[in-house]
Formats: structure tokens, C-alpha cells, sequence
């Protein structure tokens, strides 16, 4: 079963073994048990554990962080998890930002702040310890989970884990659309071309492994090659704006006017939705 162990998570977080035991039992955060009835926590685990810390060290009672918290994922904005949010604090009241907006889960404003780089740069060193021989065997969708966990704070580990993951599942959609879109940030359209194809092939209506696809395409000078991506992207998603977008660019620079404008109409109508 993938997740961290209890002593790993107390090492991260500065804390000790039964303090994370008794933060759980609090409320701060879940945890599941292992197949021997250990606890396994996932990264959100680990994010609410980080903020549960900084919270109490800044004073906010155990309560209110035990409420806020508990309130927090259920907040969320549709699509959103918490490693999109920043958790704050201001004498004993929370707040949470997500980049466009910030509320209260609880009640509170904001002082102490952090993302989740900093949890994502404590883990990348467990990735070597896992990968010596003797470790506890990992399965692909555990590496592509641990590769999600890293990608914030420690991208080279998150290459590695993506990497190891297509090891053992070399047809697995989420670590080929992942590692192609980190090779394609670090400058390689041509290596993101054949992940974001693997992508495709494993799941044919993937939208977003389809437009990936497209820009790495146009990236290597194939416009109309990018252009069918993008037309592939928009027949499993119809609401896919930014398709509309490249869409309509490239059917302009091969004189399909008429086309163009309808693309064009259709993000405009899109984004202002």
C-alpha cells in the first residue's frame, strides 16, 4: 500500500512519533492502516500535519485547528486539492489562499504562511532510501504517486519516481502525461511527444494529454500535426478554451480564415463564461 510511515512523517515534520499518532487521533489529519495495521499518510496528510504545526506553534488553540482543518477539504473549490492552497494563521484565527482568492475555513486572517514546496523538498530524500535494493518493493502507481507528491518542491526527484513508475508499467496514462510534461518544461518537446503519445494511447480520450500534445508539436515546428491534436482535444472536451485558442492561431497561419473565427468565437465565449 502506498503512503509514508509514521516514523518518516516525524522525521519530515520535526515532530515525534507519537505526537503524529496523537495528532490523528485529534482530528488534524486521516490516515489509513497497512496491510500489518501501521498508519500510511497520503500527501495531503502530510500538508494538514505541516499546517496543524505551524498552526499550534502560533498559538491558534487545538480546536479551532481541529475545526478549520476538518472544514478545509470540503471547502475547496471544485477541482481543487490541498496541494493548491496556502493555510495561514493570525493570533487564533485561520485563513486559506488558493492564488485567486482567500477565505476562512473557520474564521481568520493571515500571518504565518507556507505552500507545499517545502513538505514536497522534506520527502524527495525518502525516494532514495526507497530505491536502494533491500527496500519495501514499490508498485507503479505507488512512484506515480510519490512523482505527484514531488513535483512542487523537488522536480528531479519527481522525474525519477515518473521514470521508475514507467519501469514497471510502461503504458501507465497519468506517469507518461506527467514525465512528458516535466521533459517539456525542461526544454525537450521532442521527448514529451512520445510520453504524451503513450498518454493517448493508454487513454484515447484524454484531453489534456491530447492539447500536450498539440504544443509539443507546434514547439517542433509540425503545425498541422498539432492542429489535429488540437481538434482531438476539443472532440473529447468541447469546453477546452485554450484548444480553441491554438486552434484558431494555427488555422490562421494556414489561411483557413472562416474556421479560425469560429474557434476564435468559441474561447472568446469561453473565458468570458
Amino acid at each position: 500500500m502506498w503512503g509514508y510511515r509514521t516514523r518518516d512523517v516525524a522525521r519530515m515534520l520535526g515532530l515525534s512519533e507519537a505526537q503524529v499518532r496523537a495528532w490523528v487521533r485529534l482530528g488534524f489529519a486521516g490516515a489509513r492502516r497497512g496491510r500489518r495495521g501501521e498508519l500510511r499518510f497520503s500527501f495531503q496528510d502530510l500538508v494538514l500535519l505541516r499546517a496543524a504545526s505551524g498552526l499550534l506553534r502560533a498559538h491558534v488553540p487545538a480546536r479551532r485547528v481541529r475545526r478549520a482543518l476538518s472544514r478545509l477539504a470540503r471547502q475547496l473549490p471544485e477541482g481543487h486539492s490541498l496541494a493548491s492552497v496556502r493555510i495561514s494563521a493570525d493570533g487564533d484565527r485561520v485563513v486559506v489562499r488558493d492564488g485567486r482568492a482567500a477565505w476562512q475555513p473557520e474564521s481568520g486572517q493571515a500571518l504565518l504562511d507556507f505552500g507545499v514546496a517545502d513538505v514536497a523538498e522534506k520527502v524527495a530524500p525518502l525516494l532514495e532510501r526507497a530505491a536502494r535494493p533491500g527496500a519495501e518493493p514499490l508498485e507503479a502507481e505507488g512512484w506515480y504517486a510519490w512523482g505527484c507528491d514531488l513535483e512542487d518542491g523537488a522536480p528531479e526527484q519527481a522525474l525519477e519516481a515518473y521514470r521508475r513508475a514507467l519501469a514497471l508499467e510502461p503504458a501507465h496514462a497519468g506517469a507518461n502525461l506527467n514525465l512528458g510534461r516535466l521533459l517539456h518544461q525542461a526544454g525537450d518537446p521532442a521527448a514529451a511527444e512520445s510520453h504524451y503519445r503513450r498518454a493517448l494511447a493508454a487513454v484515447p480520450e484524454d484531453a489534456i494529454a491530447a492539447f500536450d500534445l498539440g504544443v509539443a508539436l507546434e514547439d517542433l515546428g509540425r503545425h498541422g500535426e498539432a492542429l489535429a491534436a488540437y481538434q482531438r482535444a476539443l472532440a473529447s472536451d468541447p469546453r477546452m478554451a485554450d484548444a480553441h485558442h491554438n486552434a484558431a492561431r494555427l488555422l490562421e497561419r494556414l489561411g483557413r480564415r472562416r474556421e479560425a473565427l469560429r474557434h476564435l468565437g468559441e474561447y472568446r465565449r469561453l473565458t468570458r463564461d
